[in-house]
């Protein structure tokens, strides 16, 4: 049979995906809107919203002043009179930009006004390296928002997840960050039809093993997932698994796995230092999966300089497939 006869086996890209969940969620709920700089006729800056100013109109897709701050204040302002607006950076980079309204406004509201009001707010944010913008439009920032008591942060891996996180998100009364890699726009995958939601809080185990266990990040799930095809062959077996939130953290499944294993690599993009790796292996360490490590705990995170311009030094400059590969083989054989 084919796949195209049975609508449950489409595929849609990461972009269409996250196109689809707005459009879905613009016309089953009138009290969602989308805003961003240049979202309307000319799609956004990687075509993800594409053409839905056309079927929902300008009083629903609106373009905002190139002003992140200003834009991010109206959103917030919105949410708190009963919308649910999805705001779109340009580039995550941008967020620095409107950090008081982010951080300072929409994170704590509902906490300063004891309940009476939430903040049911999505910000979707185009992240990571490898598409040449260099320094000032290629970080990864999620950890910088992990942070922030009041703010959910989340980094789906695939096309289905890109739509179902979204869904999840605008089901939420507190405001949730979604940082989409620039990469994963064109990467096409499995998207179920209609409305559904992925869990927020909840990591997914992309592939089961024993040997170690590889916890990772938005596009490192696809390069972890290469390295363990290549690991097979040399008899380990590693178990990789998709954190998908980075707050709040699935801390459940990470220490379930690591407990199984009793060795553990994380893989993130953000700049290793004070990066989700960190609080991963803090979490390990604070429990009673500790005591099951054979193994010191290994973060693989990006240098601790900006994303350079140059192809090669960009590459250099965030985990690899091979960076991963080693990093599994010295941790099951004994090396560090």
């Amino acid at each position: 049979m084919n796949a195209h006869s049975k609508p449950d086996l489409r595929e849609l890209s990461y972009a269409e995906a996250i196109r689809e969940a707005m459009d879905i969620a613009l016309t089953n709920d009138p009290s969602v809107i989308l805003m961003g700089e240049d979202i309307g006729v000319y799609g956004g800056a990687f075509q993800v919203t594409g053409d839905l100013v056309d079927k929902h109109g300008t009083d629903r897709v609106m373009d905002t002043p190139i002003s992140e701050l200003g834009g991010a204040g109206v959103a917030v302002g919105a949410a708190l009179t009963g919308l649910k607006p999805i705001f779109e950076f340009q580039f995550s980079d941008f967020a620095a930009l409107a950090m008081e309204q982010i951080v300072n406004q929409a994170a704590k509201v509902r906490y300063m006004l004891g309940g009476s009001v939430s903040v049911p707010l999505v910000m979707r944010f185009p992240a990571g390296s490898g598409t040449g913008a260099a320094a000032q439009h290629s970080q990864s920032i999620e950890a910088w928002l992990g942070h922030v008591p009041g703010l959910k942060v989340v980094q789906p891996s695939t096309p289905e997840d890109a739509k179902g996180l979204l869904l999840a998100a605008l089901e939420d009364p507190d405001p949730v960050m979604i940082f989409e890699h620039k990469i994963l726009y064109k990467m096409k995958g499995h998207v179920p039809e209609g409305h559904y939601t992925t869990p927020i809080g909840k990591a997914a185990i992309r592939r089961d093993g024993k040997d170690v266990s590889i916890v990772a990040t938005s596009l490192m799930v696809h390069k972890a997932m290469q390295a363990a095809e290549q690991l097979e062959a040399d008899g380990i077996d590693a178990e990789v698994i998709d954190l998908r939130t980075v707050r709040p953290m699935d801390r459940d499944t990470v220490l379930s796995s690591v407990r199984k294993t009793g060795r553990m690599i994380c893989v993130y993009e953000g700049v290793k230092t004070l990066g989700v790796g960190a609080e991963i292996s803090a979490m390990v360490a604070e429990s009673d999966a500790f005591d099951y490590l054979d193994a010191p705990i290994i973060r693989l995170g990006g240098a601790e300089c900006p994303i350079p311009y140059n192809p090669e030094l960009e590459k250099a400059a965030v985990p690899q497939m091979p960076d991963i590969l080693a990093a599994a083989r010295d941790v099951v054989k004994g090396r560090v």
